[in-house]
């Protein structure tokens, strides 16, 4: 969730788990580092980043020259040219590097794009004294390893195009350059992002309000995807309002691989049924990249028709609510809205789709306390104990006090980021006329009413 710094990435992920008939969804935000040039990890939150080293002629005249070399390269891409995208490449290059990218041009072509290019970015090149063997080609004229950023965007989805890092690796053989490698930098540090392209042929099924991509193979999850797209974003919409794009994207990978592709190599993609991802938020500006669904290759298979509904809705929630959220705001609120707009007209009671929380009023009486953030990033059962309570108190000011109230909560609460207790207080009494310790005392009087 994004800070007050002008640009963040960030991912937002929901497991779902069978519950006694319901499901119980658990979130957890993981940043994505951004590009060099952008605040992110490694420096204050919102500072300006620190000047790039000058670039000399040399590397200015080798950027025109790749620049170049990638724009033939994106030119033959989206125009469905072969033979201008292989003679991009390195004849001399590892016979495995040039059939998969053969592959990538080949699993592209079913793919609705709007924009597809590349951003060189020579102040970020990378020393290739210590490159090994085989990519220190020694029969190359220059090897050269600028930053390169791949700048795309998925037609119907993409308002604004996005950015992903490439580790591409060039090679100049006479007066001609070429790509070489986009996987030789990878113990350098620089690794490149793969798209679902990148894993088999790509298989898109529009509908009124986003896309389907997935594999050959997959047409069954598929076909229940493309059922509950729209009616979840305009459930969603019901909630949240009509102020968002209304238009998602759900990328459904063929393999764990493939997921932790597109969600970060240490995300738990095992433990998981879908992850709404975001390459970048602007909450200033109002805009956020890069939005995705990305759902389980095996996990959202096994889900009931019921539980699919409740795992779409709470994403789409995530995606809906995304530049209106800042990073630190309470994570009770957070999760306990997705929640909120998942289990809404699902059928599921309160005990049902909370039996952890239902056994502890039962044994012991409410919780004591609203719950921690730290809470959200624990394990088991304190993690499915703390998102149980978080839909519980959402439910409980919806019913109290209005839906609209509940989004007037949450608007006023994840707009305002990490602040104060007293800020906090303040913001909930504006709202809904208690403060923290108004809002726990009437809930844990609604759950003794509800669950015992």
């Amino acid at each position: 969730m994004a800070r007050r710094a002008r640009v963040r990435a960030w991912l937002c992920a929901a497991v779902a788990v069978a519950a006694l008939g319901g499901v119980a969804l658990v979130s957890a935000p993981a940043p994505v580092p951004p590009p060099p040039g952008q605040s992110g990890q490694g420096q204050p939150l919102g500072a300006a980043a620190p000047e790039p080293p000058p670039v000399g002629p040399a590397d200015a005249e080798r950027a025109d020259a790749i620049t170049a070399l990638l724009a033939r390269r994106a030119d033959a891409m989206v125009n469905r040219d072969e033979a201008a995208f292989v003679g991009t490449l390195d004849p001399q290059a590892d016979p495995t590097f040039l059939e998969t990218q053969r592959e990538l041009y080949a699993n592209l072509a079913t793919v609705p794009l709007d924009a597809w290019s590349y951003l060189v970015h020579p102040d970020d090149t990378l020393d290739l004294s210590t490159l090994p063997d085989p990519a220190a080609d020694l029969t190359a004229a220059e090897l050269w390893a600028p930053g390169v950023e791949l700048r795309y965007a998925l037609r119907g989805i993409d308002r604004t195009p996005t950015t992903r890092a490439m580790g591409y690796l060039f090679v100049r053989r006479g007066e001609q350059w070429f790509l070489r490698s986009d996987t030789a930098l990878g113990d350098l540090g620089r690794r490149t992002w793969r798209g679902p392209w990148d894993f088999g042929p790509c298989q898109v099924t529009t509908t009124a309000h986003g896309l389907v991509l997935a594999h050959p193979g997959s047409q069954p999850m598929v076909d229940r995807l493309v059922r509950e797209l729209d009616s979840s974003v305009r459930s969603v919409t019901q909630v949240w309002g009509a102020e968002w794009p209304q238009r998602v994207a759900l990328f459904l990978p063929d393999s764990p691989t493939e997921m932790r592709a597109m969600v970060g190599p240490d995300f738990p993609v095992e433990s998981v049924v879908a992850v709404a991802i975001a390459d970048r938020v602007d909450t200033a500006a109002g805009t956020a990249t890069g939005q995705r669904v990305v759902l389980s290759p095996m996990g959202s298979r096994a889900l009931s028709v019921a539980s699919l509904r409740v795992v779409l809705r709470h994403e789409i929630t995530h995606v809906a609510a995304r530049v209106a959220t800042v990073d630190g705001s309470p994570m009770w609120l957070l999760e306990g809205f997705a929640d909120y707009v998942g289990y809404r007209d699902s059928g599921i009671g309160l005990a049902q789709g909370a039996p952890d929380l239902a056994r502890m009023v039962r044994e012991s009486g409410p919780p004591g306390a609203l719950p921690e953030d730290r809470s959200f990033r624990g394990k088991d059962r304190e993690l499915d104990l703390a998102y149980q309570q978080a839909w519980s108190i959402a439910r409980f000011l919806a019913e109290r006090f209005g839906e609209a109230k509940l989004v007037e909560t949450y608007r006023a609460l994840a707009g305002a980021g990490p602040v104060s207790a007293g800020e906090t207080d303040d913001l909930l009494r504006r709202s809904v006329g208690l403060d923290r310790a108004g809002v726990l005392r009437e809930w844990q009087a609604h759950l003794r009413g509800a669950l015992r």
